[in-house]
């Protein structure tokens, strides 16, 4: 585990002060004392472990977890740490691919659609073409038998990725890699709609826009009837419960 002093609370999750070189380091560190798990949080992730203390408390349990939002790095920088940096989920993935081209490690990919893991494979073969991809999987949209999960987790450990991107969204994956983690000795990441973005089928929000905040506007207006509670009824909570938080530890 990652020491409380280079996290700082944000709601209800310790969130870790990350810079992107020094993560990429930590990760490769966890690779080599036998894998774990890293979480990527954002305000959807806070409210759902403020709302959900057994979620809470498995993605707390996180090696580390990274801030992917916006609002998470300012409450960081006004509770002090004014280092405090956003690490995009999206960003780290390709950064990992390039580390693991370069010293040789394998990665693996677990989620989405075929269509999308067909898509991932087919960049990274152009992106990154020394880069092995050890194991790329989308499991059946619905609960898996206990029979099912125990051949998955076999054939993931038979291939042995070292680093595992699992792309079932929030709250599933946190779950998934938690329930997971005696079972692998990958580092598993927990990266989300990151598969979407790096199979190319979705657009990503261009930087300048997410480094105001306003991401969650830019997702929104993509796909408005996914995610429109998800951001216009949890970003006024997650407002709300952060003021409450900075007004607190001022007095």
């Amino acid at each position: 585990m990652s020491e409380m002093a280079d996290k700082v609370r944000v709601v209800s999750l310790d969130v870790d002060v990350v810079e992107f070189r020094r993560l990429i380091e930590r990760i490769d560190a966890l690779r080599a004392d036998g894998g774990g798990y890293v979480c990527f949080s954002t305000v959807h992730m806070v409210m759902e472990s403020f709302d959900e203390p057994e979620y809470a408390e498995k993605v707390n349990s996180a090696d580390i977890i990274v801030p992917d939002g916006m609002p998470l790095v300012w409450m960081q920088k006004i509770e002090g740490r004014r280092d405090a940096k956003r690490v995009r989920a999206n960003d780290l993935m390709i950064g990992l691919c390039r580390f693991a081209e370069e010293k040789g490690f394998s990665v693996g990919f677990y989620g989405a659609s075929d269509a999308v893991i067909e898509g991932i494979k087919e960049r990274a073969a152009r992106d990154f073409p020394d880069l092995k991809v050890a194991y790329a999987y989308s499991p059946p949209f619905r609960p898996l038998t206990d029979e099912e999960d125990a051949e998955i987790t076999a054939e993931i450990v038979e291939n042995a990725p070292d680093f595992l991107f699992v792309g079932l969204g929030c709250p599933k994956q946190e779950r998934w890699m938690n329930a997971h983690r005696p079972r692998l000795r990958a580092v598993m990441l927990g990266v989300g709609a990151s598969f979407d973005f790096f199979a190319g089928n979705v657009a990503e929000c261009p930087p300048w826009i997410g480094r105001l905040g306003l991401e969650w506007l830019f997702r929104l207006v993509q796909e408005p009837r996914r995610l429109w509670k998800r951001y216009l009824i949890l970003n006024p909570r997650f407002a709300y419960r952060a003021a409450l938080q900075a007004i607190s530890g001022r007095k």
